[in-house]
């Protein structure tokens, strides 16, 4: 017998689960609206401010015009987008890619160090939900308004209201779509051609399926988009730690929570935090939650229940900062360590990524060279007897500048050139060069010959390409 195995023996566990009585609630709950409460303060204009900003420019830039055209013109039919100065080809889709991961590690590192305030202050979906919302309140009135509107029975009164609420969503979500949509398309034409029903077929399309998506978005889904759609509500987690500033309820000060009079001078004495309990910063939240219960991923950061709440401590006369952007660290009496690894990693990162992007854009040349050979034949004979072989030089002027270029070629003697030794090419543009060289067979012993196309710039700058390629002598 081994006396060195072990007996094993089976012991029943049972889990016990708790499991709430609720009779009357269904498997799925219905979405409850939420009524969002207007309110005023320092977060509040910075928001509103910043909103202003950015939907200014996005509704100015398709609009305005450098050399003659569109400054900013992402055309994907051409497989080109034009920005001011700069053209940007298929063939530059790294720099693209260097402005996306730029974008991604800037957001990294504010929410590292402020939370989501990209999501409060500047996220389209944030914007275009408040601006609906401004739509709502000047139509149909207060929060309370809203809600005593939405209970009360159809009227001629309330179809008005409520028409004219969709109208503004609808008439404003069409402005922005077209706005988008011009940004790919000629902005101008764009706008003259739909309203007169002259758009062609994926123009209109597009501009429906995003002004749809607008109205969808903004006056319906709301916070349904923050909490279960954006991906990036479930990884901010990730990137916060106990030095993040996010928007918190000191509890410590705060609680007990509840209801007193102003000249109520002893409400510790009785047990009372600063918290009245008026609910005011649920109220003014676009998501719903109460902060009071902690840091939670729907919070985006807007400071809305700041501004309340700071409104409301200042008529009851106590100080401000009940709720405010703090952290943890900084709520429980410890200090706040600003430069830590994390956010410095990420500063660090950030600033190699920003290295990177500006030597690749500084060692961009504004001319691009590709050649293609005939794919018939790799070599024919003339009547005069000699070798032909045809190419076609692709040629690209990634300048916004006309441009004048010498076409060459290296690496053989004796050949005849059939074709244009000299073309200009418009800016921003780009051609197709056919080409043949001709030579006497017997003039080379090899049967292929290492060539060189070459494209150089007739100007002060001088840019050269070149590119290698085969030339087969048929020996």
């Amino acid at each position: 017998m081994d006396n060195n195995r072990i007996d094993i023996k089976n012991i029943p566990v049972k889990v016990e689960t708790y499991k709430p009585e609720q009779p009357n609630q269904t498997k799925y709950a219905s979405r409850d609206r939420i009524y969002v409460r207007s309110v005023k303060g320092l977060h509040q204009s910075l928001r509103r401010n910043m909103g202003f900003i950015f939907m200014a420019l996005f509704m100015l830039l398709p609009w305005i015009q450098y050399n003659g055209s569109q400054a900013i013109l992402l055309n994907i039919g051409e497989q080109k987008f034009n920005i001011f100065a700069l053209t940007l080809w298929p063939q530059d889709f790294t720099i693209l890619a260097w402005i996306f991961v730029i974008a991604a590690y800037a957001l990294f590192f504010v929410t590292a160090f402020y939370g989501r305030v990209w999501c409060g202050y500047l996220c389209p979906q944030s914007v275009w939900t408040f601006i609906f919302m401004w739509f709502e309140e000047k139509i149909q009135g207060s929060r309370n308004q809203r809600m005593t509107l939405d209970q009360a029975p159809w009227t001629v009164s309330k179809f008005a209201k409520k028409a004219l609420t969709h109208f503004c969503w609808l008439a404003f979500a069409l402005l922005t779509s077209l706005i988008f949509v011009g940004y790919f398309t000629p902005v101008g034409p764009l706008f003259i051609e739909f309203f007169t029903f002259q758009a062609g077929f994926w123009a209109v399309i597009s501009v429906l399926f995003f002004a749809a998506c607008t109205y969808g978005n903004a006056g319906w889904m709301r916070e349904i988009m923050c909490t279960h759609i954006c991906p990036y509500a479930r990884f901010q987690s990730a990137m916060f730690d106990k030095d993040t500033f996010t928007v918190t309820y000191d509890e410590k000060r705060g609680e007990t929570r509840g209801p007193r009079s102003r000249k109520d001078k002893d409400y510790k004495e009785k047990g009372l935090g600063d918290c009245i309990d008026c609910n005011l910063c649920v109220h003014v939240c676009p998501t719903g939650i109460d902060i009071r219960n902690g840091l939670q991923y729907e919070c985006i950061n807007c400071g809305a229940c700041i501004d309340a709440c700071d409104d409301t401590m200042a008529k009851m006369g106590y100080p401000p900062g009940l709720i405010s952007y703090t952290t943890e660290h900084s709520l429980n009496g410890k200090p706040t360590k600003v430069l830590r690894p994390k956010l410095v990693g990420y500063f660090v990162i950030l600033l190699i990524v920003c290295a990177a992007f500006a030597t690749n854009l500084y060692l961009r040349k504004p001319l691009e060279l590709d050649i293609i050979r005939d794919r018939g034949a790799l070599y024919r004979e003339t009547p005069e007897g000699l070798i032909e072989n045809t190419y076609t030089l692709s040629i690209i002027n990634k300048s916004q500048q006309a441009k004048t270029y010498q076409l060459a070629v290296s690496g053989v003697n004796n050949y005849t050139w059939l074709g244009p030794t000299e073309i200009t090419i418009a800016g921003g543009d780009s051609t197709n060069v056919p080409v043949s060289l001709a030579l006497d067979p017997y003039s080379t012993a090899k049967p292929v010959l290492d060539i060189e196309f070459s494209v150089t710039e007739l100007s002060d700058d001088g840019h050269k390409v070149s590119q290698g390629n085969k030339f087969f002598a048929g020996r």
